[in-house]
């Protein structure tokens, strides 16, 4: 009966998880140009729309989640196998970024300060943001965020004009930086003589590097979805 009960439970599961990979964020997409006063009421209004869908998408998300929580619950409270493999679940939703996590850590603030005066460009550029997140990677992060952003796997950090785009989000300086993992050895990495940020400190960005005993991490709140990717099977020809 708890075979049962696990079996179905598991296939629950899937079933959930194959309505989540299918909800994807709808765009609208506007000309080039001048338009007219109806055209931008318009527009304003699919704007207005696409936001709503937005969101009862993701509360919709959030809503299968937890049934999926509930059904993972149900099925380890039997076997010793099952309990095994809801704990292996929850580690790799960690190391994927889907879940909230908590733990040592540093936290780094950038900031232009002349962002928004004169100077026609953002003095903090998307590549210095990537370069700090490697070096942070390389140094045994576990995890990291940007302004409440989880950087995953497909996390995508580049300029917009002045702004830069985390996750498909807007943002502008100040930027703030967590990363979970020894305080001592994140600090080290990125605080070296010629490191990452002596280079950012040198084109006048305001930089502290703060160790922190508890940093909180949020989980990342997008939509993944594989299409060409697969897993190879054992034997399987390349």
């Amino acid at each position: 009966m708890k075979n049962y009960k696990f079996q179905l439970a598991l296939a629950l599961v899937c079933i959930v998880l194959g309505v989540m990979l299918s909800i994807q964020f709808k765009t609208v997409k506007t000309g080039v140009g001048p338009v007219s006063e109806n055209r931008a009421r318009e527009l304003a209004s699919q704007l207005k729309k696409t936001r709503e869908e937005r969101d009862n998408l993701l509360n919709m998300k959030n809503d299968l989640e937890k049934k999926i929580r509930e059904y993972e619950n149900q099925a380890s409270t039997g076997s010793v196998s099952a309990k095994m493999l809801k704990e292996e679940l929850d580690n790799v939703r960690i190391i994927a970024g889907l879940e909230d996590v908590e733990g040592p850590g540093v936290l780094i603030t950038l900031d232009d300060l002349n962002f928004g005066e004169s100077v026609g460009f953002p003095l903090i550029s998307h590549d210095k943001l990537l370069l700090l997140v490697n070096e942070l990677n390389a140094a045994g992060a576990e995890a990291i965020s940007i302004n409440d952003q989880r950087i995953i796997s497909s996390t995508e950090i580049r300029q917009a004009n002045v702004h830069i785009n985390i996750n498909t989000v807007e943002f502008a300086p100040p930027f703030i930086v967590k990363a979970i993992g020894d305080p001592k050895t994140l600090e080290g990495a990125i605080m070296m003589r010629g490191g990452i940020i002596e280079d950012i400190k040198n084109i006048e960005i305001a930089a502290t590097v703060k160790q922190e005993q508890s940093i909180k991490i949020p989980r990342y709140n997008g939509v993944i979805e594989k299409k060409f990717a697969k897993v190879v099977k054992e034997g399987e020809t390349q």
